[in-house]
């Protein structure tokens, strides 16, 4: 499988997305990138549920974003297509973080960061990343986005 089928993904901006003078509301962009986050993990066949807490499933880890960061480089407007260019990165055996670049046509009009840490969900403490988000990193490391431990 190619680091490009789940790790640049495809979007346009909707008018629900807009604020009242139809620019993209800036909260919308760190909404986008854990919808990013969410599709590459499933593309790469991780499904949502044995990630993320759900009415069937609790996982023994959690991954909470301990750090977010968003620089806006022009205004969005509904109907513009969005690419989201993901770069995972691992930061230790139990950190990684996300950069998103967005850009429009060939521009860039948007960048993100998500750091996210590993705790165990029974006691909040740190803990190993689980081995699904090792597997995605190093899969996403093709495209020089995993340092090694």
């Amino acid at each position: 499988m190619n680091p490009s089928d789940w790790l640049l993904l495809c979007r346009t901006v909707r008018f629900g997305d807009t604020d009242a003078a139809g620019v993209m509301h800036f909260t919308q962009l760190l909404r986008w990138c854990h919808e990013a986050y969410e599709e590459s993990l499933e593309r790469f066949g991780l499904p949502a549920a044995s990630i993320f807490p759900g009415p069937a499933h609790a996982p023994e880890v959690a991954l909470p974003i301990v750090h977010c960061q968003a620089d806006y480089r022009r205004p969005l407007m509904c109907g513009d297509p969005l690419a989201i260019q993901l770069e995972p990165l691992r930061l230790d055996p139990g950190c990684f973080e996300l950069r998103y670049r967005f850009c429009c046509g060939d521009e860039p009009v948007a960048e993100a960061l998500t750091r996210h840490l590993a705790i165990r969900a029974a006691d909040r403490q740190r803990c190993p990343l689980p081995e699904p988000i090792q597997r995605w990193l190093e899969a996403s490391s093709l495209q020089g986005g995993v340092r090694p431990l």
